[in-house]
């Protein structure tokens, strides 16, 4: 554990409260309530998305203090330290953190790049670094410089989601899950058994605008009793879904995962007075791209932020990726790949390492569904002060 065990404070809810502005902070947990009730699927969602806020919020229950979670506390944490900053900083750095903070409040933001900034900050003070919060305090480029034995680096930290390397955006698919739903059930009632609806999305899911389309056509093909539609952005085929016994039960999701593969997107519908079932498995014409979506952000970061005075280090948090996803990209090596092509290019050369997390491992989940060492983490073996022993805990491989 890079950590140790955070012991809750009763008073960090309502000083973080403070920091984020208490109406603004009392209006966006609000607001995020709203959201949570917006759908099965949606809400669902957007409970996962905003887990961190969530966390909050119930920190501030007097009555949980005792029973907060490892990944409670180590958020609880977190706040703790962006409290603590904003008491240590001048006027007009914290107004930068204000500003920051507000950011994660408004629209589809999330308080996620904040934590991941305190969250790499703590990193390596637990690896012996001196952290100064640059960005903030100096208005520098970068976030943090890291300093050990009179040596310094400078640390950008980026936050990008998977959601950008996925055709297939994993909220809109929600969406029209949520939409469609309703109808099914009533079609299923008229029409019982078991079925299956596969969906090939070319140019894949973005944007509301697509998901109400899609619903229709869903809808016009169940309605005209169609067993299959095809245009140039969308392919449904409707088929009998072929189940042995236990499969029809609570197996069903794991065999579907297995037989539809990670990338696929699934939903069941069904009508448990008849026992018929509905399942809905889309994927796009490509395969996900998220390990080129977060070197992607690895590129402009390294070529804006990073001023090549001291070693440079890229601290990367890979947003809305569940467990089984994040595992993936590690054990299949494909991050791994990504991030060291990108070390040996042009824009890497002030690069002397970059390292990968996830909320896997913010919130403390343990290996191997998170890394071990908090983080994945690539040296560049052209970097000069890729060797020095200074640096060494922060810029040593981990794989």
């Amino acid at each position: 554990m890079p950590f140790a065990e955070p012991s809750p404070d009763a008073a960090v809810p309502a000083a973080f409260a403070r920091l984020c502005g208490t109406r603004a902070w009392t209006a966006r947990l609000a607001d995020l309530a709203r959201r949570a009730q917006s759908g099965p699927l949606s809400g669902r969602a957007a409970q996962q998305r905003h887990a961190l806020e969530f966390a909050l919020a119930r920190a501030a229950d007097p009555t949980a203090t005792g029973h907060l979670s490892l990944s409670e506390r180590r958020v609880l944490a977190f706040a703790q330290d962006a409290v603590r900053l904003a008491r240590s900083l001048r006027e007009g750095p914290r107004t930068r953190l204000r500003a920051l903070v507000q950011q994660g409040l408004t629209g589809e933001a999330t308080l996620i790049p904040l934590f991941h900034l305190l969250r790499t900050a703590a990193l390596y003070r637990a690896r012996g670094f001196a952290v100064e919060f640059a960005g903030l305090a100096d208005d520098a480029p970068f976030d943090l410089r890291v300093t050990r034995e009179g040596v310094a680096a400078e640390v950008a930290c980026e936050t990008v989601s998977a959601e950008d390397g996925r055709p297939v955006h994993r909220g809109d698919w929600c969406a029209l899950v949520d939409r469609v739903h309703p109808e099914l059930q009533t079609w299923l009632a008229a029409h019982p058994g078991r079925y299956l609806l596969k969906m090939t999305l070319p140019e894949g899911l973005s944007g509301p605008d697509k998901a109400v389309e899609l619903q229709a056509r869903i809808m016009t093909l169940l309605s005209e009793q169609k067993r299959q539609d095809s245009s140039a952005d969308v392919v449904l085929k409707l088929d009998p879904l072929v189940l042995a016994g236990a499969q029809a039960g609570t197996a069903l999701p794991r065999s579907l995962r297995a037989q539809f593969g990670p990338e696929a997107h699934l939903a069941v519908t069904g009508n448990p007075a008849g026992g018929s079932v509905f399942v809905m498995a889309a994927r796009a014409g490509r395969e996900n791209a998220v390990a080129a979506a977060v070197v992607g952000r690895m590129r402009l970061a390294a070529e804006s932020r990073l001023t090549g005075a001291a070693p440079g280090i890229l601290s990367m948090f890979v947003d809305d990726i569940d467990r089984a996803e994040w595992r993936s990209l590690r054990e299949t090596l494909e991050l791994e790949g990504a991030a060291r092509r990108f070390l040996t290019e042009a824009p890497a050369r002030r690069v002397v390492a970059a390292a990968c997390a996830s909320r896997m491992e913010m919130f403390g989940i343990a290996p191997p569904d998170a890394a071990p060492e908090g983080e994945l983490r690539f040296r560049n073996p052209s970097h000069p002060a890729g060797k020095l022993a200074a640096l060494a805990p922060a810029v040593t491989s981990s794989m």
